[in-house]
């Protein structure tokens, strides 16, 4: 156990959010996205719905304040205009950390996702529940 972090960040996953480096991204999948066969490196989060780990890493992560949308997310059957309430959830959840999450539709996020420095696989069984977060900087004016 450390002081500070939250305990559902395993050495895998703080290994990979401490090599990351600005303007990389991770993706959190849901438990239906083909993880193994896109990811550049894999994290697998058994056990732990997408909300629980997305609230774990904003905790300890910066998010990058030079671009618009530091949160990229899934939307409802690929539709940017279309949102269910895993999207509703997110959307409060990258509020409460002071961003707005942006929605994008499957043929700009997917490619993203596997392009991503790392893929973390939750257990999340909502459908279109995928995230993409880009690593901001600590240091600075900018930094949160």
């Amino acid at each position: 156990m450390l002081i500070g972090i939250p305990p559902l960040l395993g050495p895998d996953l703080l290994f990979t959010l401490r090599a990351m480096g600005h303007g990389d991204e991770i993706a959190l999948v849901d438990g239906n996205y083909p993880a193994q066969a896109h990811a550049q490196r894999l994290v697998r989060a058994d056990g732990h719905g997408l909300e629980a780990v997305l609230e774990a890493i904003l905790q300890v992560m910066p998010l990058d304040a030079d671009v618009p949308a530091p949160i990229l997310r899934a939307s409802l059957n690929n539709d940017p205009a279309q949102s269910g309430p895993i999207h509703a959830r997110i959307d409060a959840l990258a509020a409460r950390h002071g961003v707005a999450a942006q929605a994008l539709a499957g043929a700009d996020l997917y490619p993203r996702i596997r392009a991503a420095h790392t893929i973390i696989a939750t257990s999340e069984s909502a459908l279109f529940a995928n995230v993409i977060l880009r690593k901001g900087v600590i240091g600075g004016p900018a930094a949160r």
